[in-house]
């Protein structure tokens, strides 16, 4: 079973705003009063990344769109080069999105890099807010290690918030007492070997609870640079349980709004909904885009999932 594509697909594009002129992608999804929330990655004329602001009422039709950005970060030297990839975890009565902020190493700091030679700094930050218009910016929530692929679960489990993060190239889970400091740090699911996700794999929309675990949508990558995303079911009482994990991609690059753009041949979700007994999945594509996919409660159970190795 694969997810099913909007046939008006893709639902936001760049516009003629200079900060949003160049690409929109990789955006947080959630649902509050009655709307769906989007904070999507936009670049423009600079390359710096910033977040916009859309709704939908259905999940596909955009209702409304901020002409300016929503937040970006001001005065940060962590966070010089822009803010990326958010997700949206609604935690009691306040929305916590975590992000990449992303600046450079200094020169004579310079680190080898899993992607290039450049020396890419990349922390992960925490916002929260209400009302998706005012930000309390926490900080930096990973202060020694660069990372990325952060989302927390929507509740505590035992006692502790816990987050899963990317240590290249795996999925990882942490623990916490207060959301700023992390601990027990433990490796949860590794790549596999000449498989679709054998490259590097990262956590895509926060956890869902369902009556059969926690519920994941995640991307992987695999030597080629195809990004595909997969699901993954974890253990209600002990999420460091992997019950499953997809044999088969259920989204991979087939159109051209997903197979051309800044970074050919790319999916990457960072939120999913659940909406009218459907997951709606945004996704980046081609880091140009966004597009929406669904597929329905019945369905899903029908994905075929391995146990990991």
């Amino acid at each position: 079973m694969k997810l099913v594509r909007y046939d008006k697909n893709p639902v936001l594009a760049p516009t003629t705003n200079w900060w949003e002129n160049k690409a929109v992608f990789n955006c947080a999804a959630v649902r509050s009063n009655g709307n769906v929330h989007i904070l999507y990655r936009a670049q423009g004329d600079d390359y710096v990344s910033r977040f916009g602001h859309a709704t939908t009422q259905n999940g596909f039709d955009i209702s409304c769109r901020e002409p300016d950005p929503n937040y970006e970060s001001v005065g940060d030297e962590m966070e010089r080069l822009g803010v990326e990839d958010p997700r949206i975890t609604k935690i009691e009565d306040r929305y916590y999105i975590t992000y990449t902020g992303v600046s450079m190493y200094p020169c004579s700091e310079a680190r080898p890099s899993p992607f290039k030679s450049v020396p890419w700094r990349c922390r992960v930050g925490l916002l929260s807010t209400k009302d998706f218009q005012t930000y309390e910016k926490h900080g930096c929530i990973l202060p020694d290690m660069d990372n990325k692929d952060v989302v927390l679960f929507p509740e505590r489990i035992k006692g502790k918030y816990v987050m899963m993060h990317r240590t290249f190239p795996n999925i990882w889970l942490a623990y916490s007492d207060d959301l700023m400091t992390w601990h027990d740090h433990k490796l949860l699911m590794r790549v596999q070997p000449s498989s679709w996700d054998c490259d590097r794999i990262g956590a895509g929309a926060p956890p869902i609870k369902t009556e059969h675990g926690w519920l994941e949508f995640y991307h992987g990558v695999d030597h080629q640079r195809n990004y595909r995303l997969g699901v993954m079911l974890l253990d209600l009482e002990d999420p460091s349980k992997v019950i499953g994990r997809s044999a088969n991609p259920i989204l991979g690059p087939e159109t051209d709004y997903e197979k051309n753009g800044l970074v050919p041949n790319v999916v990457f979700t960072c939120g999913v909904v659940d909406l009218h007994d459907q997951y709606f999945v945004y996704y980046g594509g081609a880091d140009k885009v966004i597009g929406v996919a669904t597929m329905s409660h019945d369905d899903l159970k029908k994905v075929k999932l391995e146990k990991p190795v």
